[in-house]
């Protein structure tokens, strides 16, 4: 209890206690107009200010500046949550001190005072007050949720479309599903949330379609391209991709700053194990190969790990395999600011072999150097276009400013056709 132990309060209840004491402070012995035994109520507060930083316990003041006290502590027992309910001294009795009606002026400024103990300062140091609720049925539900059970719930005709989303780009989520909703695929979608606000906020919206595998890594690092969060966030993706083959299910993978102009699922042509898109901006022929691409100048190719489509094959999952061992074979260090899409790479190379893979046509799939800088090549290619990706630029409000001048930013017009509604 708050009386028992005053020397429990620290700097950051300074504030309220002062106010509190203020209040009190006020009081006199209606009756004598003397005031009562400051010592028998001086344990019941501490009071701190600007000169006197660290609490100061007024018992033990009251013991060397008695007379000090007597003045300053003019007041006769208060009779609130905050004081002792059995009397101190055998002077002290009902018979005469009246207790303060808790509707009375002091009485409703102690109890604002009480509540303002429990609800603020309290919930800040993390103890529980009784203003603060244990946590909604509902987020123990989700928190619960596993990710086969998400799978099964979202998947149609033994199909998802994966996204891995942290809350900074909850706005690019909204964006990318307004697109997908235009194509009629929006009830296959899960979000992978890499973070408990996400899991929640999607969640309340649109129930079931988010799932959290933990630990959740630092939100807060995880929208930085070049760090060791962003490099965080991006590992784990072929760790969800793998689950949900081994699951049984084909999947499709977006990164959420693209949005979709046509359907995608006529270009999963045949029965191939691995679908991707190049993210080299040179422009290829119409005709290009469906094969694999010679490696650059750094040994590897440059398809972009930030759109695929699998089928639950051995292959697939060969692949996802060896692109986690590339990842922990490659970690991330201050010298080597790596990512997610190196290790892809190497992956692809090195099971190319062993794996049916499949280069889907630059013309409906091009990255963001070849789309937003080219506009020779997208008039000639007009039409053609499927799933616009807004990659070759970093930062938030540059890629809302690109999406916005290509007319592609669709949240501010058209949130009533995201499944997340107005966030």
């Amino acid at each position: 209890m708050l009386e028992n132990n005053p020397t429990l309060l620290t700097k950051k209840n300074t504030i309220i206690i002062l106010c509190f004491s203020s209040v009190t402070a006020k009081i006199t012995d209606p009756i004598s107009k003397n005031p009562a035994n400051p010592k028998s109520q001086a344990h019941l507060l501490t009071l701190s200010s600007p000169s006197t930083p660290n609490p100061i316990d007024l018992s033990q003041l009251y013991d060397t500046e008695a007379t000090k006290m007597s003045a300053f502590l003019h007041q006769r027992p208060l009779y609130s949550t905050l004081s002792d309910p059995s009397p101190l001294s055998p002077r002290q009795s009902s018979s005469s001190q009246r207790p303060i009606s808790l509707f009375s002026r002091t009485g409703l400024i102690a109890l604002l005072s009480l509540l303002l103990i429990l609800g603020v300062i309290l919930p800040w140091t993390g103890t529980p007050s009784i203003f603060s609720s244990t946590r909604p049925a509902s987020q123990t539900k989700w928190q619960q949720y596993t990710l086969s059970q998400a799978v099964s719930f979202v998947a149609r005709n033994k199909t998802v479309i994966v996204c891995a989303v942290s809350q900074p780009y909850l706005p690019f989520l909204s964006n990318w599903l307004i697109s997908i909703s235009r194509q009629k695929h929006q009830d296959k979608v899960l979000v992978i949330a890499e973070d408990y606000a996400t899991l929640y906020k999607v969640n309340e919206k649109w129930p079931g379609h988010a799932v959290l595998v933990p630990p959740a890594p630092d939100s807060q690092t995880a929208h930085k391209f070049g760090s060791q969060g962003f490099f965080n966030f991006t590992s784990r993706r072929p760790r969800h991709l793998l689950r949900i083959l081994e699951l049984g299910y084909n999947v499709m993978y977006n990164d959420v700053d693209m949005v979709w102009l046509q359907d995608p699922f006529p270009y999963f042509e045949g029965n191939h194990d691995v679908y991707f898109t190049d993210d080299m901006a040179a422009v290829k022929l119409p005709d290009h190969s469906h094969d694999l691409p010679p490696p650059g100048k750094k040994g590897r190719t440059y398809i972009c790990s930030c759109m695929m489509f699998m089928r639950p094959t051995d292959g697939a999952k060969l692949v996802m395999k060896k692109w986690i061992e590339e990842l922990q074979a490659q970690p991330w260090s201050k010298t080597k600011k790596s990512n997610d899409q190196p290790a892809f790479n190497w992956a692809l190379n090195k099971t190319a072999g062993q794996v049916d893979l499949y280069l889907l046509p630059q013309a409906a799939f091009p990255t963001g150097g070849l789309y937003f800088k080219n506009q020779t090549w997208v008039q000639e290619t007009k039409g053609k276009h499927v799933i616009i990706h807004n990659n070759y630029i970093t930062g938030f409000e540059k890629k809302i400013k690109r999406f916005h001048d290509y007319g592609l930013w669709l949240v501010d017009g058209h949130s009533s056709e995201s499944p997340l509604g107005k966030l």
